[in-house]
């Protein structure tokens, strides 16, 4: 096979060139090219033009033509995940959706430490498994850059299982896998002594290792009343700063600090912020945090969305992602979520896919993806229609046909 590939007629291309990283962005000032073809080459996206001017200009270059009509996004991006786990929380969805309160469930043996329990159960083996599993349902719903986070182990042993499980599963799949350190979700039960005492160990014991063996470059934390509370994580933050990780927060879901704690220290997101107010709304916005709303927990949860356009309007970034998790957001589809945020937030076309490409990629400090530009991943994906704005319209029934990561077809609905 040739190394460089022309691949299209597209009928359109939106390659969400153009568009700044923050504010709001109306539909209109959105590129969109007709009858486009992309150039690949080694992985990389060489040349995006006009497909019949590209078939004349390149020379010694295998073609795939496509017949019928299609448009073409990049591919998407999913920056807030938790598909490592174990078993499943379905009895928590029938107890919430029958009133039952978060304190109820997690005394009859529901919440978070169900999982835990559960997660701590399984081989990686069995976690390599069950996240190959959901990889695969995200690519062939378009997503092609997935992050995992960690934090159903909560202890130096069973966090680097669940790491070691990401990064095996990633050397296995088609789309890639960004791993996040979530040691920091909650105290365990089982740990003899208190938040600080527990934090000070994880990042004592287990930040090491994380670098020792490439794990992740990311730390999060869930700061919250259940949680850790603003000036418990701050010294973990400092060590995670010190010794060159990124920085992400679990922010505002319930109650407010969390995105102070972000802004403050130079998070590259700050993910939920479903209880945000004025002040953290124009807070975000003055930083260059990237504000992740995560429509799949407001949904599974039955709570307020993100106020993405307020602080959009403010002049901030959203991306949108999924939180796909057993427990509070277990649809884990990202095109259904951000339309329906889109629709309820009154978010234009142009800033949903913003949220779920560029801005998304921002959310996980990438700059190889995220467009259809010269230089960067040939991650893109087709739609059978000649209207892009078919795809938002049917609210994530409208799946794409085909998806190619680094420059490979590697779901083709036909097929």
């Amino acid at each position: 096979m040739k190394e460089r590939e022309l691949i299209g007629p597209f009928k359109q291309l939106i390659p969400m060139t153009g568009l700044g990283l923050k504010g709001p962005i109306t539909d209109n000032k959105l590129t969109i090219l007709e009858d486009a073809g992309i150039v690949v080459e080694n992985g990389k996206i060489k040349r995006v033009g006009k497909f019949q001017e590209l078939k004349k200009i390149e020379n010694d270059i295998s073609i795939h033509e496509l017949h019928g009509n299609h448009t073409c996004l990049p591919g998407l991006i999913d920056a807030h995940t938790h598909i490592c786990f174990g078993g499943s929380r379905a009895n928590d969805y029938a107890m919430r959706n029958a009133g039952k309160t978060y304190l109820e469930i997690a005394k009859a043996g529901g919440g978070i430490w169900d999982t835990v329990t559960q997660t701590r159960k399984a081989t990686k083996a069995e976690l390599v498994k069950k996240t190959t599993k959901l990889a695969n349902r995200h690519l062939k719903n378009g997503v092609t850059t997935i992050e995992v986070k960690s934090g159903y182990g909560l202890s130096v042993d069973e966090e680097l299982k669940m790491l070691r499980a990401i990064k095996e599963t990633n050397e296995m799949i088609s789309n890639d896998l960004i791993a996040t350190c979530l040691a920091a979700h909650m105290l365990p039960k089982d740990f003899e002594g208190n938040q600080t005492e527990y934090l000070s160990e994880i990042s004592k014991k287990l930040f090491p290792i994380l670098k020792e063996e490439q794990l992740t470059n990311r730390i999060d934390a869930f700061i919250e009343e259940s949680a850790f509370s603003a000036a418990q994580i701050a010294p973990y933050f400092e060590k995670a700063k010190a010794m060159g990780f990124d920085i992400t927060v679990h922010a505002d879901q319930f109650s407010t600090s969390g995105s102070e704690v972000a802004v403050e220290f130079e998070a590259i997101s700050a993910d939920h912020l479903e209880a945000s107010t004025p002040k953290e709304i124009e807070l975000l916005a003055k930083s260059n945090v990237i504000a992740t709303a995560l429509p799949g927990a407001s949904i599974g949860l039955g709570c307020s969305f993100t106020p993405a356009r307020k602080i959009l309007d403010a002049g901030g970034s959203v991306a949108i992602a999924t939180d796909h998790n057993p427990g509070s957001a277990p649809m884990g589809d990202l095109l259904t979520q951000a339309a329906i945020l889109g629709t309820f937030e009154k978010l234009s076309n142009a800033e949903v896919l913003a949220g779920i490409t560029f801005r998304a990629a921002a959310a996980l400090n990438l700059n190889d993806r995220g467009q259809i530009a010269e230089g960067l991943n040939a991650d893109f994906i087709g739609f059978h229609t000649d209207n892009y704005q078919e795809i938002l319209y049917n609210q994530g029934n409208f799946k794409p046909c085909m998806v190619w990561k680094n420059g490979k077809l590697v779901f083709d609905k036909h097929k």
